[in-house]
């Protein structure tokens, strides 16, 4: 059999092809376990966010907060073009590289939503779980950071965004000037109303089991103005017949106030109750013949 000329010159090509090949796929094989490694390392590892930041202040806090077991990128993310741009500048510039992307500032508030979104939205389809971010969230389409200020990780909600909004509920009486809205407004929990009266029954003991007990404290008491009624409130708003009702009107005339017989929180004026009343003025008389 005659041999063609140049035989081994292909016989080498051949070689060097496979060889070259096998180089290829061992390239890409490493390509691809050093780009995954990479975008693992910049994803999920919060050693990359420290080899850019200063972050040993925010660390901490982090590391003491609600949200210590959730990695820094979970929150913080770059995009895969951010990624990209962020490693050729690395290469490009090495220690100096500085990388003004929007992950710091901007997107973790995009990223609350993502868990909290099914928490918050329960509370606007049944209004039994945090009535307050349904109120604030869907019907008023308020963003996330306006209440929580997200300081170095603390996300907990600042009385300066309450009153970014209601300038004029601010708290008056003697003993709440230095309240928490959220001491009273129940915001996260499972109630429909923002003021339940069992947050004024945690510091205030009184009985609920009187003519009055079924009102909200706030129908009488307004935190935000005037904590104490006057008989002018309640002449005007509930009571404005009464002084037709039997001798109201006439010890009205004498200049004696509602207050004067109706103790807070108790109102019943029994017999009991008339003979320490009445016979400031006059003998105890029975209750039932006032009313007529």
């Amino acid at each position: 059999m005659r041999k063609q000329p140049f035989g081994f010159l292909i016989d080498i090509f051949k070689d060097a092809k496979a060889i070259f090949l096998s180089i290829l796929v061992v390239i890409t094989i490493l390509g691809i376990i050093t780009g995954y490694r990479y975008y693992r390392f910049t994803q999920e590892d919060p050693q990359f966010c420290n080899s850019c930041h200063l972050m040993k202040e925010a660390f901490l806090t982090w590391q003491k907060g609600a949200h210590r077991d959730i990695v820094c990128q979970r929150c913080h993310q770059l995009t895969l073009l951010e990624q990209n741009q962020l490693l050729i500048s690395y290469v490009v510039k090495g220690s100096n590289t500085r990388f003004s992307g929007t992950h710091g500032r901007k997107k973790p508030w995009q990223a609350c939503r993502k868990c909290h979104i099914e928490e918050v939205s329960q509370g606007a389809i049944t209004l039994r779980e945090s009535y307050g971010h349904a109120r604030h969230v869907f019907m008023q389409n308020i963003d996330c950071k306006v209440c929580h200020g997200g300081s170095l990780h603390d996300f907990k909600p600042k009385e300066k965004a309450c009153y970014s909004c209601h300038p004029d509920k601010r708290l008056h009486g003697m003993g709440m000037a230095g309240f928490s809205c959220l001491n009273c407004h129940s915001f996260g929990e499972k109630t429909q109303k923002m003021t339940a009266r069992d947050k004024c029954l945690r510091c205030h003991s009184i009985s609920v089991n009187t003519p009055m007990g079924t009102l909200e404290c706030y129908s009488c008491h307004k935190p935000h103005g005037r904590m104490k009624p006057t008989e002018k409130d309640c002449l005007g708003e509930c009571h404005g017949n009464e002084t037709a009702v039997g001798q109201h009107a006439k010890h009205m005339k004498k200049g004696l106030t509602c207050f004067d017989c109706h103790k807070a929180h108790t109102w019943t004026v029994g017999k009991k109750e008339a003979r320490n009343l009445c016979n400031r003025c006059h003998p105890a008389r029975d209750p039932k013949t006032f009313i007529y």
